[in-house]
């Protein structure tokens, strides 16, 4: 599973605006009809709940909306460019990605259908119609559209789930979710067989809840042992954390306190 992700993003740039005139016979001077240009296309991100994974922008990492047309004669403006909209997760933040790092978090998609603008696009120019004034009748002045936003931004997946299982490595919480859901993570004998976070469905009668298997953590995950504190983000969002216990080891509530101390 992927959970973080940088992509670029383009929104269009706007149409220039004109410098025309309106000549016809009846008019053979009716004056300034210079048209607008169109606005650029957003870039638009959109939570979508079927989705808990961002490996599709390891495949795809540029997205481009299209520009604004630039406008015409006889007040006639620009079509504006399309949007791209690109659905993500639900529970992905979106960080402005400058020089190799974060600088700063913009936007937190936790709500299923939420919708953010990413890279605005350019407004479109005004075209010589709107510089009309008592002194200057016929103005040969028009204005050359915006450019749109260019982005480089980190999406950073938290998983959102109704209850979160944790506990050591082999404690036994991939056999808890294979009985209780449809999920088939990997189980084995021997530490760390599940290497990230593994969802799965729990239905009883006509509700259902979402469980997330997170990988085992040991003393010193925060500081990057083991498995390191990787996964550590995804139980930030579960409602319940169910702490699962090897009864036959030893220090048992030793183990339940160093799984405390890490989360």
């Amino acid at each position: 599973m992927l959970d973080s992700a940088v992509i670029e993003v383009r929104a269009g740039n706007g149409g220039s605006g004109i410098v025309a005139f309106i000549r016809e016979a009846l008019l053979p001077r009716g004056g300034p009809g210079g048209g607008d240009g169109g606005h650029g296309g957003d870039v638009v991100l959109i939570a979508d709940p079927a989705l808990n994974t961002l490996t599709k922008f390891h495949w795809q990492p540029h997205f481009i909306a299209r520009n604004g047309t630039r406008g015409d004669g006889h007040h006639r403006n620009g079509a504006n460019g399309d949007s791209v909209e690109v659905t993500v997760p639900v529970g992905t933040e979106v960080w402005i990605w400058e020089d190799g790092a974060d600088k700063e978090l913009i936007g937190d998609l936790n709500q299923p259908g939420q919708r953010m603008i990413v890279a605005e696009g350019g407004r479109g120019g005004w075209g010589n119609a709107h510089f009309v004034s008592a002194t200057h009748q016929e103005p040969l002045l028009a204005e050359a559209g915006e450019f749109g936003e260019i982005r480089k931004v980190r999406l950073n997946l938290k998983l959102l789930a109704d209850v979160g299982l944790i506990g050591m490595p082999n404690a036994g919480k991939s056999s808890i979710l294979t009985a209780i859901s449809a999920a088939r993570p990997k189980v084995a004998d021997y530490p760390f067989t599940t290497l990230e976070p593994v969802l799965g469905v729990v239905e009883h009668g006509h509700q259902a809840f979402v469980v997330v298997d997170i990988p085992g953590l040991i003393e010193g995950a925060h500081e990057g042992i083991g498995l390191g504190d990787e996964f550590l983000k995804h139980v930030q969002r579960t409602r319940v954390l169910v702490h699962v216990v090897d009864g036959s080891e030893d220090d048992v509530p030793g183990r339940i306190k160093t799984i405390n101390d890490e989360i």
